[in-house]
C-alpha cells in the first residue's frame, strides 16, 4: 500500500524498522524511519534529530526503544517536541510478527488513546494486556 502524504498519522522509529515497514505496506498512514515520505529522518538518524521532525509532522511514534523518555537529552526533545509515543514493550525481544500482532490487538485502544489525549507529549507501553500509561519524568 502507498502511503498517502495527506493523511500520515505515524511513523515508526528505527528500533522497529521491521515493524514499520509491514506497518506501511498495510496502512497508507503509516512511514518509518528512512521512508521516502520522511526525507529528513534517514536511516541512522539520532533521536534529538528525529524527534523534533516527527513531532512538527504531529505523527505518533510506535517504537521499541525504552530509552527515549529517560535519557536526559532525548527526554528534553521529547517534551518540548509534545511527541506522542506507543512504546511495545516487553522484557524479551519479540519477532516483527508477534510485534504487529500486539499491535492489531490493541488498535481500537491506541486510536481512543489518541483521540482522548490529543496532543502530546505523552507516553503509552503496549503490553500483551493492553496499554499503560507511563508517566514522564520532571
Amino acid at each position: 500500500m502507498t502511503a498517502d502524504p495527506d493523511g500520515l498519522r505515524f511513523y515508526v522509529d528505527e528500533s522497529a524498522l521491521g515493524l514499520g515497514k509491514s506497518l506501511a505496506a498495510a496502512r497508507k498512514d503509516t512511514i518509518h524511519v528512512g521512508h521516502p515520505l520522511i526525507a529528513e529522518c534517514p536511516i541512522g538518524t539520532l533521536d534529538i534529530d528525529w524527534i523534533p521532525a516527527v513531532a512538527a509532522r504531529e505523527l505518533i511514534v510506535i517504537a521499541r526503544d525504552r530509552r527515549i523518555r529517560t535519557k536526559p537529552q532525548e527526554l528534553a526533545s521529547f517534551q518540548e517536541a509534545g511527541l506522542r509515543v506507543f512504546w511495545i514493550a516487553g522484557k524479551k525481544d519479540m519477532s516483527t510478527w508477534e510485534w504487529l500482532s500486539r499491535l492489531v490487538r490493541n488498535w481500537a485502544a491506541i486510536e481512543r488513546v489518541i483521540r482522548m489525549r490529543g496532543d502530546g507529549p505523552w507516553f503509552y507501553a503496549v503490553n500483551e494486556v493492553g496499554l499503560k500509561d507511563i508517566p514522564l519524568p520532571s
